[in-house]
């Protein structure tokens, strides 16, 4: 391993070896507090264009396996049509992280689902990453300061520090960036429902994890996922019975084409369910504003409190936006009477949205977490019963005597 360093945009400079691949890259520095589930961070694209600092000390202990990605590295998924396993086992999913930096690698892998190691892969999908740096030091600085822009440079790549620093500084900072595109499938696919349809969904994919297609299919669902280019007319060509708004990267400031979608499909009738990045965009369909958190929300420990049952759910989460707004607080949107149905039990921060007359809601968090916790799986039940809701309406209202009302 050769020498390699972590710049951030402050003057910080962390000396350590090269971790994967030997290079330069450059990203927003942010970090993770979760102790397990590092193959399914690395593979969610919200951590696009971002340098991953995990605080777990010991990484790569169970080596890297073909079921665990959350993303696809292989073949454009609109060459297949799934089946409700959405597994490849030759697709060991595509690492989205700018890059990664770690205290303590491990030396072996001891996992019997492990097909290579972690260091192997980050390596062989050309990511740069360092090891060996006081990530508690690197840590302590995120959150005094907040997210930093930053960059690895290892090998050559290792210049003199004014001139590394020089190139952490030039560039763009994640406030302002539009990065849902770039995640997004470019064609439509579909994956289909465990067992006889129920319902069909279209899931818009701003950067959508692979579990999220997989848990809506155990509930009897076909889900459509749909390019984050796609209009309404997209979704109504589908017919289906409820829309979803994935997680992704970026600032959610920039994903108007995203918003004025979720307001026709409101418009519409449509059940809609959205997670993290979705959060943002229902919340702006509805007349929220969105603002960049000092350093975010990142790990799989982080309590969210329900604002109606008082109940307190351990969540995974990974967002640097949030939606503006307070416990308590309700307000009159174009589609009904809205509210805050979530807040952050560490720091008040809105965790959820939701029509009053429960046709939408969103959450900011993770219940499609395959690493766990699992907590708010229930979630996807919610939104079955959403779409159940709809359905005896309509046929209510078709069934009803002509000249009365239904």
């Amino acid at each position: 391993m050769s020498k390699a360093v972590l710049v951030l945009e402050n003057g910080d400079i962390h000396t350590g070896l090269s971790f994967g691949a030997e290079g330069e890259t450059l990203g927003e520095a942010v970090f993770c507090t979760a102790m397990t589930g590092y193959q399914e961070m690395l593979t969610d694209p919200s951590y696009h264009k971002q340098i991953l600092v995990s605080t777990a000390p010991q990484i790569g202990n169970t080596g890297w396996n073909v079921e665990d990605g959350e993303s696809l590295l292989g073949a454009d998924a609109a060459d297949r049509r799934w089946s409700a396993e959405f597994v490849d086992r030759d697709d060991p999913g595509r690492i989205w992280v700018a890059g990664y930096a770690v205290r303590n690698p491990t030396r072996r892998v001891s996992n019997w689902r492990a097909t290579s190691s972690l260091e192997d892969e980050l390596a062989a999908q050309d990511v740069v990453g360092i090891a060996g740096i006081d990530t508690r030091a690197v840590v302590r600085t995120l959150r005094e300061v907040g997210s930093l822009r930053a960059g690895i440079f290892s090998g050559a790549a290792v210049t003199d520090d004014a001139d590394m620093l020089a190139r952490v500084r030039a560039q763009a900072p994640m406030a302002g960036a539009d990065l849902a595109t770039e995640v997004s499938t470019t064609q439509p696919y579909v994956v289909e429902a465990a067992g006889e349809p129920r319902f069909r969904v279209a899931a818009l994919d701003l950067g959508i994890k692979a579990n999220t297609p997989r848990m809506l299919a155990a509930r009897g669902v076909e889900v459509h996922v749909l390019p984050a280019t796609a209009s309404f007319a997209d979704v109504q060509a589908i017919e289906p019975d409820g829309f979803f708004l994935s997680n992704g990267p970026g600032d959610p400031v920039t994903a108007d084409r995203a918003v004025a979608l979720a307001r026709e499909v409101l418009a519409a009738g449509l059940p809609l369910f959205g997670i993290c990045f979705g959060n943002q965009i229902l919340g702006r369909a509805l007349g929220l504003k969105t603002y960049k958190l000092k350093f975010g929300h990142r790990g799989i420990n982080i309590p969210v409190k329900d604002v109606a049952t008082g109940e307190i759910a351990i969540t995974s989460q990974n967002h640097g936006f949030a939606l503006e707004g307070a416990e308590g607080d309700e307000f009159d949107t174009d589609f009904g009477r809205g509210r805050v149905s979530h807040v952050c039990a560490n720091d008040g921060v809105v965790e959820g949205v939701e029509l009053i007359d429960g046709s939408a809601f969103s959450v900011q968090y993770h219940p499609e977490a395959a690493s766990g916790p699992h907590d708010a799986a229930g979630l996807f039940d919610k939104f079955v019963t959403a779409m159940e809701n709809r359905a005896a309406h309509q046929t209510t209202a078709t069934s009803a005597p002509e000249g009365t009302d239904s």
